[in-house]
């Protein structure tokens, strides 16, 4: 089976709300893939339709080009982390393993591998009931992990997380991703995974906004803004206004420029005589670039305090 899923043109309603309007989107292999967008935007909603959860109005999702419900041992085809919590909480750990573990035709042997896979050896034969949610975390990658999957989705899979625990999940996604499978993470920790993902899938309202690396959405959101620090402000304003650039003061010594490249400023301060200390591209966040693209997409916004105060 072929490692990708594929989702095309789902709309779904809740009601009279509707959830996804059309989402489109392909999952390759060998790839991180981010799935981010503001609370209510449909991304959970678009994992459930995915894993048979939920039934679509219209559109489809395919996995390895099938629907969940026709596989025969879906546990080896995709791994999923929704939720956490979804144990039974008397249960040992190693048993709610082994359970699922037999459902799907595997034996002990399995469950063994994917615990220490998981980091949970030392407490493996503790009740669930009693995991810190970030040890919830791992149980679930564990039972994700089961059948070896060539996909996994994992949704939040950073909360509670310690930070050992968030450096070791970074590390792990990457490794997965290495040995050739599709790994699709929501999240709304941007940091994370800026320092994580490969691709971005950003949705609002329903739809996708972009579906690119994430290496170029952020050059895209950094545009060509340059920062300048100099004491012959008014003369740098000057010779670069007369190279092209548009120049604006943001300090006593400090000027943005735009219109012109980090090393062509650096090229015209130094043939005009100019000082300066210091003349640096800008590089916006992962977190930048998503607030920029999803601030029209956001279902509810607070109001600051400013406007509190009004």
């Amino acid at each position: 089976m072929e490692a990708t899923i594929e989702v095309s043109g789902l709309r779904k309603r809740f009601g009279p709300t509707l959830a996804l309007d059309g989402m489109t989107f392909t999952l390759r292999p060998g790839k991180v893939t981010g799935f981010v967008g503001p609370n209510g935007a449909g991304k959970s909603t678009t994992m459930r339709v995915i894993l048979g959860l939920d039934a679509a109005d219209e559109g489809q999702a395919l996995i390895g080009g099938k629907p969940y419900r026709s596989l025969r041992h879906p546990l080896r085809q995709v791994g999923s982390l929704l939720d956490a919590a979804a144990l039974q909480p008397s249960r040992t750990a190693r048993n709610h393993l082994l359970w699922l573990a037999h459902s799907q035709g595997l034996g002990a042997r399995r469950v063994d591998e994917v615990v220490e896979q998981a980091g949970l050896g030392s407490v493996i034969r503790r009740k669930a009931g009693g995991y810190s949610l970030g040890m919830r975390q791992r149980l679930g990658i564990a039972a994700a992990l089961l059948g070896d999957p060539p996909m996994l989705m994992l949704d939040e899979p950073f909360n509670g997380m310690d930070p050992e625990g968030i450096v070791w999940m970074r590390g792990f996604l990457r490794s997965l991703a290495t040995q050739g499978r599709a790994v699709l993470v929501s999240s709304h920790l941007m940091s994370e995974l800026e320092d994580t993902a490969d691709q971005v899938i950003v949705v609002g309202r329903g739809k996708v906004i972009a579906d690119t690396a994430v290496a170029d959405l952020i050059a895209e959101a950094s545009g060509d803004r340059v920062t300048l620090r100099t004491s012959g402000r008014t003369q740098a304003m000057t010779v670069l206004a007369r190279a092209g650039a548009t120049v604006a003061a943001t300090g006593p010594e400090t000027l943005t420029v735009t219109g012109l490249a980090a090393e062509r400023v650096v090229a015209v301060l130094g043939e005009n005589g100019v000082p300066f200390s210091e003349v640096s591209a800008h590089r916006a966040s992962l977190e930048e670039a998503y607030m920029e693209l999803t601030r029209d997409a956001v279902e509810f916004r607070a109001a600051t305090a400013e406007e509190s105060l009004r």
